[in-house]
C-alpha cells in the first residue's frame, strides 16, 4: 500500500459549510411545500448491517431533521425512501434487491417520491451498474465515503429528472460536524475511525470502508463531552478495528490513551467499544480495561475459527493457540469479565476436524455469548474463488450443532447470577410489556424487571431471581 493511500484527508470546514447551504435549499423547498399542502415532508429510513452503518443512519437522520424532514413510519407515505445498505453477507443484499423491486409500484402510484440507496452495497461497481439497469426507478445512488455530501445530492435528485450517482474511491476522508439524530436519550455509538487494513480473506471491509484512519482523539474526545452534557450515559467507540486506534496519528496515541481521556469526561457513566481484533489485542489495552473504572468488563473477541489451518486461511494472523493464551491474560487480568465473540461456520476447506476445533475453543473459552454466522461468499475477496466451497446442508448441520453447544453454555454462565445483584443501566420499557423495563449489567447482560420511567437512564440494583438463555429477570435490590 502507497503512501498516497495511507494518507488520510479531513473534509474542509469550507466543504461542510457548503453541505449546510444546500441543508437551507431543500428546507425551504420543504417549507414551501408545507405552506401548500399543510403536510410536513416524511422520510422512510431502512438500516441493513452493523452498528457503523446505524451510526450512518443517524448521520442521515440527523441532516434530513435540518432540512425540515420528519420520520415516518409507513413507507407508502413516504415522500422520501432511503435504503442504508449492507454487503457483509449476501442475504443482506438480496433483502435490498427484494425491497427496490416492491418500490416500482410505489414510485409509479407516487412519480414525486425520491428513492435512495446509499451504504456498503454501494460501493461495489457491480452492484452499481444493476441497480442502474434493473431498478431505473432508483433516484439516488451513492456510497459510504460521501455521506457527508448527502445535502448536495439529495438536492440534485430533487432538481433533476435522471438519476444521481456518486461513488468516492476516496479512503481517506474523514468529515467532521455532521448533523447526528440519536433517538437513545440513555446511549450513544461514537465512531473513532473508519475502515480495516485487515483484508481477511472473506471480508468485504476493507474494500468499501476503504483503509484504516483515526479521528483525531481531541475530535472523540469533544463529541463524547457533549453527550455527557446531554445526558447520555453510556457510550459504544465503533471501529472495524478499535485496537488500531491511533497508528496513522503519531504521537504515540493510542486507543488506550483515547480511553483513559474519555474516562475523565462528566455525565458519562460506562464505555463500551467493539470490535477488537484478537493480533492488536495489547497488554496496554488489557490494562486500561482493568483499571478505568467507566470501562465495562465486556470484551467481543472475534475469533472465527478454532482450527489453526482455517484461521490461516481467513489471513487471521493468529492461531488457537495464540487465542488461547491471549484469552487466559484477560480472564487472569479482569476476573469476572464477560466474552463474547463472532464465529464463521463453513469457511471453504473447513473439514469436520476443523470444524471440532471450533467446538473445543467453544468449551475451552466458555463466552457469555457468540454470534454466529454461515460463510458468505463475497465477490471481490479471495476465500471466494476458492474451489472447496462447503454446502449449504453442511454449513447448516455445523451451525445447528455449534448453536446447541453455545446455548448450553451460554445458559450454564447465566446460572452464576442467581441470587446475585448487579448495576443496571436503565435504557426503557420492554417491548412486550409496558409493566416491564430493561437494562444492562456492566457486563453487557439484558435484565428485565419492573420499574417506572423515573428510573430510564439511572443506574439501579437489581437482584436476578430467573435467567434465560440471553437475558436475566429480576426484582429491585
Amino acid at each position: 500500500m502507497g503512501k498516497e493511500e495511507r494518507k488520510v484527508t479531513k473534509v474542509s470546514q469550507e466543504e461542510i459549510a457548503r453541505q449546510y447551504q444546500f441543508i437551507d435549499e431543500i428546507k425551504e423547498l420543504n417549507y414551501q411545500k408545507e405552506m401548500k399542502t399543510e403536510k410536513k415532508k416524511h422520510y422512510y429510513l431502512a438500516t441493513f448491517g452493523c452498528q457503523m452503518n446505524e451510526h450512518d443512519s443517524e448521520k442521515l437522520a440527523g441532516m434530513l431533521n435540518e432540512m425540515g424532514y420528519v420520520e415516518g413510519t409507513i413507507m407508502e407515505e413516504s415522500d422520501l425512501i432511503i435504503y442504508n445498505t449492507c454487503c457483509v453477507r449476501e442475504n443482506a443484499e438480496l433483502k435490498v434487491y427484494g425491497h427496490l423491486g416492491t418500490m416500482k409500484q410505489i414510485k409509479n402510484k407516487n412519480p414525486d417520491l425520491i428513492i435512495a440507496v446509499c451504504g456498503c452495497m454501494m460501493q461495489q461497481p457491480q452492484v452499481v451498474e444493476h441497480i442502474r439497469k434493473v431498478y431505473r426507478h432508483v433516484d439516488l445512488i451513492f456510497g459510504t465515503h460521501n455521506l457527508y455530501k448527502f445535502p448536495e445530492l439529495l438536492f440534485n435528485a430533487i432538481s433533476s429528472d435522471k438519476a444521481v450517482v456518486e461513488i468516492m474511491d476516496t479512503i481517506g476522508l474523514i468529515a467532521e460536524d455532521v448533523p447526528v439524530e440519536r433517538k437513545d436519550g440513555v446511549k450513544a455509538w461514537v465512531t473513532v475511525m473508519y475502515g480495516c487494513n485487515n483484508f481477511c480473506s472473506y471480508c468485504i471491509v476493507p474494500y468499501v470502508r476503504g483503509r484504516e484512519r483515526s479521528r483525531k482523539l481531541d475530535k472523540v474526545v469533544n463529541e463524547v463531552a457533549l453527550l455527557g452534557q446531554k445526558g447520555i450515559k453510556e457510550i459504544t467507540l465503533l471501529g472495524q478495528n478499535v485496537n488500531s486506534y491511533g497508528k496513522d496519528l503519531g504521537d504515540d496515541i493510542t486507543f488506550a490513551k483515547l480511553l483513559t481521556e474519555l474516562n475523565k469526561v462528566e455525565g458519562i457513566e460506562r464505555i463500551r467499544f467493539m470490535t477488537s481484533h484478537p493480533k492488536d489485542l495489547s497488554d496496554e489495552l488489557i490494562y486500561a480495561m482493568r483499571d478505568l473504572d467507566k470501562l465495562c468488563e465486556h470484551l467481543h473477541l472475534p475469533f472465527q475459527s478454532g482450527s489453526t489451518r482455517i484461521l490461516k486461511e481467513m489471513n487471521r494472523k493468529y492461531s488457537k493457540e495464540d487465542y488461547l493464551k491471549l484469552v487466559e491474560k484477560v480472564k487472569r487480568t479482569i476476573p469476572g469479565i464477560s466474552l463474547t465473540t463472532d464465529i464463521i461456520v463453513g469457511f471453504p476447506g473447513e473439514t469436520e476436524e476443523d470444524f471440532e476445533e471450533t467446538l473445543d475453543l467453544l468449551e475451552k473459552v466458555r463466552f457469555d455469548q457468540a454470534y454466529t454466522f454461515l460463510y458468505s461468499k463475497r465477490t471481490g475477496t479471495p476465500a471466494a474463488k476458492n474451489v472447496e466451497q462447503i454446502t449449504e446442508e453442511v454449513k447448516k448441520e455445523r451451525f445447528q450443532r455449534l448453536l446447541e453447544v453455545q446455548n448450553r453454555i451460554s445458559n450454564e454462565i447465566n446460572r452464576n447470577f442467581i441470587n446475585k445483584k448487579f448495576e443496571v443501566l436503565v435504557e426503557g420499557k420492554s417491548k412486550n410489556n409496558d409493566k416491564i423495563y430493561t437494562g444492562r449489567t456492566r457486563e453487557n447482560k439484558i435484565v428485565n424487571f419492573e420499574g417506572n420511567d423515573q428510573m430510564i437512564g439511572k443506574l439501579v440494583m437489581v437482584n436476578v431471581d430467573t435467567i434465560k438463555t440471553w437475558s436475566l429477570e429480576g426484582i429491585l435490590a
